[in-house]
């Protein structure tokens, strides 16, 4: 009888973590992008439409 963990069920679950975070980067860097494209909308419309904003 064989002790210990399987090598290859080792390596697939470290396969699958690998391929979960460069998901979770990829997801991330689309998110911050995306952040940054929503504080400029809202600053661009606060300097329209906020009270107090030159017209």
């Amino acid at each position: 009888m064989r002790r210990g963990l399987d090598p290859a069920e080792v390596h697939a679950f470290l396969h699958r973590v690998a391929a979960e975070l460069a998901a979770t980067k990829r997801e991330l860097v689309l998110t911050a992008e995306e952040n940054v494209r929503i504080k400029r909308a809202l600053r661009s419309w606060q300097s329209r439409f906020a009270p107090g904003a030159r017209r």
